[in-house]
């Protein structure tokens, strides 16, 4: 590690990264357990991707803000640690993927030589403090929010209160009452308000996504901007306090404002002012530094080839600014995924012609400021060179997907592969939505909503459905009636109907077609609402019939083979609640396996599987009680302890007894049946146990 000690001049950086590098050395030695490991390495940005071996790297850009020679480290980085490609994620990070876990530290050191952090991009953390992409030159911004963004940021990276809380943390800051920063979606949520000429925030806490979506509740009309640090360290401080970690179900700010209600909360926020270190704490925004643009006085000509593709893209993808005689040019980046040679030629362009920055936006596009309106001809040109000049930014054909079964561990259904084929839909039957700012969709590959689902005007969440010969096909949950209604208010979407993943296309189309015919200038929310859930329920149930699957519906998009659940488990959005379902889906499969093998007439094995989905499901049990795990005699054991002398889990004798058979009978053709028979019993038994305790 002596490779980069001296060329990292902060001492606590320098600090983290050998720290990084030491736990990676006792993990392989043993002397670190995976739990606590995979703590320490997710503060620290390392995240476990699907493919065995590998990690990705998030990289934490506050507010989504990069600057040219930053952008051009990140590329050095990922070509010379990954595969030269980049992944904007909708919290205005960037990810690598593919990247050997040995030399994450060395990484790290070379990116922090432009300033650029891993520090708290996932983990139980505060996480990118994100804000609105046209932060800075948005006409209807009564005030710039990146210094406070900043401020907060630069506060609570390391900050000793928020290093091991029990779930992450979000903020986020918005310009307008637009609210683009999505406040109602975050633990603490800031949109910018001029009271009596002061400069302050309305203050909304507690929102979320996953599985069980919840609005944030407004905590302050109005607060200073020299509160907002004082506030949030409390708010910090109550919530690792306060905030669940037995359960991870309810481990989020969400949960806690559910169950003590937001006066509860304040209470609790009263009473630890005592302790927070500060009652005010001013944020300098005169010191803020402001954009360098780059002087250009003789204007480059350039011809444009195809003046009707250059006039609708000027129509759709330039930003009025409040500074005169400049635009903001978005740009449209399929599924958030580019590569370090654009990128690199980006850099250049900004850095000669424009304020030498980007910003990274919550829709996984990237916003280029301060380009003067007499250039925009020759950045459209440059642009188009790049393939960076679509049509369509943050319009409705501009899809947001996660990852998915791509890299995530817990993808259970393709998000980039389906939003492809919904994008070339759109460009090719729908045409008018390339302008149509009101329709906003969302893809996500499970239900923790990476890609926002259950906030879309119109979500997909990848699922799995169960065909009428048992084997698992590709689903998607169509949720409907989503979408943000500015200053903290928005509505999340209903779960409207499951459908096969390959019949996502017709039922856009059907939406699509219904709201063209119906909606009578309404926006697509207010038409969603005037219609109700049962009339898209009956648009679109016939396309849930599972009775009439093909070969083509077992293929997942973007894939040739027929399709297999395989779920990891999870980390950023939870490790021990995502492990918990993931245990229990593998405990199917393993039953499913166990049929397989049973129909094969491989006996031993058949047998195998039987046992083993009997141990994952009650090492489910003993995590949702935080028992250990350690091994499987260990599950066993413990299992008999915790649940069925207790009586909370009824089985006949004792479950050693029972799993035990496995090495008191012979691998016969009976024995498999009876044991496979068995195992499906307990299964059913421990998942009915976690339902009733979660509720």
């Amino acid at each position: 590690m002596q490779s980069f000690r001296t060329e990292i001049e902060n001492p606590i950086v320098e600090k983290d990264i050998i720290d990084l590098a030491n736990k990676i050395n006792e993990f392989h030695n043993g002397k670190v357990d995976e739990e606590k490991f995979r703590s320490l390495r997710l503060a620290r940005g390392v995240y476990g991707q699907r493919q065995e071996g590998v990690q990705m790297i998030r990289i934490k850009l506050p507010y989504g803000k990069v600057k040219s020679n930053q952008l051009r480290r990140i590329c050095a980085v990922s070509d010379e640690y990954s595969r030269g490609r980049l992944h904007i994620t909708t919290r205005q990070d960037i990810q690598i993927h593919y990247v050997d876990l040995n030399r994450t530290p060395e990484l790290w050191a070379e990116l922090e030589k432009d300033d650029v952090t891993l520090r708290e991009a996932c983990g139980n953390t505060v996480r990118n403090v994100t804000a609105s992409e046209t932060a800075g030159i948005d006409v209807d911004e009564p005030f710039d929010v990146s210094p406070y963004a900043h401020a907060v940021f630069e506060n609570f990276l390391r900050n000793p209160i928020c290093q091991e809380m029990g779930r992450k943390f979000k903020v986020s800051f918005s310009g307008t009452d637009e609210d683009t920063g999505l406040s109602y979606m975050h633990d603490l949520g800031f949109i910018a308000k001029i009271e009596n000429g002061v400069h302050g925030f309305k203050v909304m806490l507690g929102g979320g996504l996953g599985s069980q979506p919840r609005l944030a509740e407004e905590l302050y009309s109005f607060l200073p901007t020299d509160k907002i640090i004082p506030l949030m360290n409390g708010v910090l401080r109550i919530f690792d306090r306060h905030g669940e970690r037995k359960s991870r179900a309810k481990a989020r700010m969400k949960f806690l404002i559910k169950d003590i209600g937001l006066d509860g909360f304040k209470a609790l926020l009263a009473a630890e002012q005592t302790a927070v270190p500060y009652t005010s704490v001013a944020i300098d925004a005169s010191s803020y530094e402001q954009p360098q643009i780059a002087e250009v006085s003789d204007i480059p000509q350039v011809t444009i080839k195809d003046q009707a593709a250059f006039d609708l893209w000027k129509s759709t993808n330039l930003i009025p600014q409040k500074q005169e005689g400049y635009v903001a040019i978005g740009i449209k980046v399929l599924l958030g995924d580019f590569y370090t040679d654009k990128a690199r030629l980006l850099a250049d362009l900004v850095e000669r012609y424009a304020a030498g920055e980007i910003r990274l936006s919550l829709r996984q596009n990237i916003l280029i400021p301060y380009v003067k309106e007499e250039l925009v001809p020759l950045f459209y040109t440059q642009l188009e060179k790049l393939g960076f000049a679509e049509a369509g930014y943050n319009k409705a054909v501009d899809i947001t997907a996660c990852p998915g079964t791509d890299t995530c561990n817990l993808g259970i259904a393709s998000s980039t592969g389906i939003a492809e084929e919904l994008e070339k839909i759109i460009k090719a039957e729908y045409p008018q939505y390339l302008k149509n700012e009101d329709v906003v969709i969302k893809i996500s590959g499970c239900m923790n909503a990476c890609g926002q689902h259950n906030m879309a005007n119109i979500g997909f969440q990848g699922m799995t459905i169960r065909a009428k010969d048992k084997r698992i096909a590709p689903a998607l949950q169509v949720l409907l009636g989503g979408g943000n209604l500015g200053n903290g208010e928005a509505r999340f979407a209903d779960k409207v109907v499951k459908i096969p993943s390959s019949r996502g296309p017709e039922a856009l189309r059907r939406i699509f077609d219904d709201f063209e015919t119906n909606a009578a200038g309404k926006s697509f929310v207010n038409y969603y609402v005037a219609q109700g859930e049962r009339y898209f329920y009956d648009l679109l149930t016939d396309l849930s019939d599972v009775d009439n699957l093909v070969a083509a519906d077992f293929i997942d998009w973007g894939t040739e083979e027929e399709y297999v659940k395989a779920i990891g488990v999870g980390e950023c959005a939870g490790v021990v609640i995502d492990l918990i379902e993931t245990l229990f889906l593998e405990s199917d499969e393993k039953i499913e396996n166990a049929k397989a093998s049973f129909e094969n007439e491989v006996y031993s094995d058949a047998i195998y599987h039987a046992y083993s989905s009997q141990v994952n499901a009650a090492k489910a049990l003993l995590l949702s009680e935080n028992k250990k795990t350690n091994t499987q005699a260990g599950i066993i054991t413990s299992f008999d302890t915790e649940f069925v002398a207790s009586n909370k889990v009824v089985l006949d004798g004792t479950f050693a007894e029972q799993v035990y058979q496995i090495n008191k009978n012979a691998p016969s053709k009976d024995f498999a049946i009876a044991f496979i028979q068995t195992a499906e019993v307990f299964v059913e038994k421990a998942r009915a146990y976690r339902a009733a305790e979660v509720g």
